[in-house]
């Protein structure tokens, strides 16, 4: 079985703090799949009725793979999502697919699919110069939470404490990049610095982890430092996350919870979704789940493959 991972970074530019992507190949040759980094600078697509000649890699046709895992979640480029969508039409897998990496970088549009789905969320809306803060006001009242329409890892993410603070930060906005679009958000404060993640793999959810922010910081995420331990998957928890990967249509995600009051509410999904905080407190091989599902989902098992070589 041979794969593709499209990234950010090649894989001679690889740092050791890159977790998943390192995971992924360790657990790939170790699992005897052919695995490649590639960014989406190395791609040319050529539109052509010649679907073998119609994508090059570095310059020249190559075989194509069986399967293609998009990491660059929140990132990717329109650049990217035109090569996932061309190796789609190859009739490679993708997983996951362009059109749910698409709809959940845009928090807005994704929001409206959870509201039509009837899933509990944070109350939103789509942010215009100039801001009425009245009615930003008596909508949500303060503190509230501004965010980018897309960023990954808590960035683009803020909280609003209060009136003049939020007057403040529209100014700054405004001042740095008049069109830039954003949304309003309402503060859960039962959630204040703690959130749940919640890892999708095949419409199962394999993992759920609690993530606790540092002293004086709402943001829990692993990557800006939280804490993360083990926390139990009810029902709620499980339903809530795997009917929200669903619903995008994700695969293999990332769904991150909030806790509101004894219940709980979405508060984003991943379509590239980091795993090392799950594997550090979870005792789950996440990578290892993601390859068994690719297994499953594309029916190529290692017996079969071993089968196919020797007919060749």
């Amino acid at each position: 079985m041979k794969g593709w991972i499209l990234y950010k970074h090649s894989e001679l530019e690889l740092k050791p703090e890159t977790y998943e992507i390192n995971r992924l190949l360790e657990v790939a040759e170790e699992n005897n799949i052919e695995m490649k980094v590639l960014t989406p600078e190395q791609f040319e697509l050529i539109v052509t009725r010649d679907d073998r000649k119609s994508i090059l890699l570095d310059g020249e046709t190559v075989p194509l793979p069986d399967f293609l895992l998009p990491r660059m979640g929140a990132e990717t480029s329109y650049y990217a999502l035109a090569i996932i969508r061309h190796l789609e039409s190859l009739g490679v897998h993708t997983f996951n697919s362009s059109q749910s990496i698409e709809t959940v970088k845009d928090k807005l549009y994704s929001h409206q699919i959870l509201a039509k789905a009837d899933i509990a969320f944070p109350k939103t809306m789509l942010a215009k110069h100039p801001i009425d803060v009245n009615l930003v006001e008596d909508q949500f009242g303060f503190p509230l939470v501004v965010k980018a329409l897309s960023g990954s890892m808590g960035s683009g993410v803020f909280l609003s404490g209060s009136r003049s603070n939020f007057i403040d930060l529209m100014e700054l906005i405004r001042s740095t990049k008049s069109n830039v679009n954003f949304i309003l958000q309402e503060f859960v404060s039962t959630s204040m610095g703690r959130d749940l993640r919640v890892i999708i793999i095949g419409g199962r959810a394999v993992a759920c982890m609690e993530r606790v922010a540092k002293e004086g910081d709402f943001k829990a995420n692993f990557s800006r430092g939280g804490m993360v331990r083990s926390f139990e998957m009810t029902p709620e928890i499980e339903w809530l996350a795997t009917e929200t990967a669903n619903v995008f249509g994700l695969e293999i995600a990332g769904i991150d919870l909030l806790f509101d009051g004894e219940h709980f509410k979405v508060c984003e999904a991943n379509s590239s979704p980091g795993f090392e905080g799950v594997e550090s407190c979870c005792g789950i091989d996440i990578a290892q789940e993601m390859y068994n599902f690719i297994r499953v989902r594309l029916g190529m098992f290692p017996e079969e493959e071993e089968n196919e070589e020797k007919r060749d």
